[in-house]
């Protein structure tokens, strides 16, 4: 597995900081400290997950983000001094797969880290490729299409789709999603799962005039079955 991360941050002792703990996790960094040389290395390496920091020189976190998932869905950990359910809700939207304040405590990033590479993990037993109508998930390559037209996904949303897929008749409440998705107590009110839920649902929209997931109010969510006469 890839264990390569790649670290945009403009302040060099941090930058040493999460260096020095991540390679002690047995992963393998690489650095950039402006928002342009981030961006060029992000669009043209692979790596497993950035760590992303907002305030950057020459070219913002937000940008180095929005221009990223254009064409790629490495998994992103956003690093910000701004603590506010907007923001947080803003950066999911722009494609981010999880959200971290300054200052962090360096165990919880570690763990955090852990957490977004093991949703990448292919489990034992999966199904190399997942099929619901014309939703098409090849698990091997970590792709999706819709009607033969790629479809590009984050980590985390690529997760939850993935998940419905795999239980095509079932409801899942929020809680359940990101509990099985993140592997991490649900917690009353965060609203992480119905951003990536919102966003799942423009991406497929956009190569399709299809709904593939609809909520069931007070109960969640769940894949909507072909009409009788599609």
């Amino acid at each position: 597995m890839n264990k390569t991360i790649l670290i945009v941050e403009d302040d060099n002792d941090i930058c040493r900081l999460l260096t020095g703990v991540l390679n002690a996790q047995g992963y393998i960094i690489e650095s950039a400290h402006n928002g342009v040389d981030g961006l060029l290395m992000a669009k043209t390496r692979d790596y497993a997950l950035i760590l992303l920091d907002l305030m950057l020189p020459l070219k913002t976190g937000e940008e180095v983000l929005r221009s990223l998932r254009e064409s790629k869905n490495t998994p992103v950990i956003v690093l910000s001094a701004r603590d506010s359910v907007y923001s947080r809700i803003q950066l999911l939207r722009l494609g981010a797969d999880d959200y971290l304040t300054k200052p962090f405590d360096i165990d919880e990033l570690a763990l955090r880290v852990a957490a977004v590479l093991r949703r990448l993990q292919p489990d034992f037993g999966k199904c190399d490729r997942l099929q619901f109508r014309d939703i098409l998930i090849d698990n091997s390559a970590k792709r999706v299409f819709v009607s033969d037209h790629e479809v590009i996904l984050t980590a985390m949303e690529y997760a939850i789709l993935e998940v419905m897929l795999e239980h095509p008749g079932q409801i899942f409440s929020k809680a359940r999603l990101f509990e099985t998705v993140c592997r991490e107590d649900y917690i009353s009110g965060d609203n992480t799962i119905h951003v990536h839920i919102s966003n799942i649902r423009k991406k497929l929209g956009s190569v399709s005039d299809s709904e593939y997931i609809e909520t069931v109010y007070g109960m969640g969510y769940r894949l909507i079955d072909a009409p009788e006469n599609a």
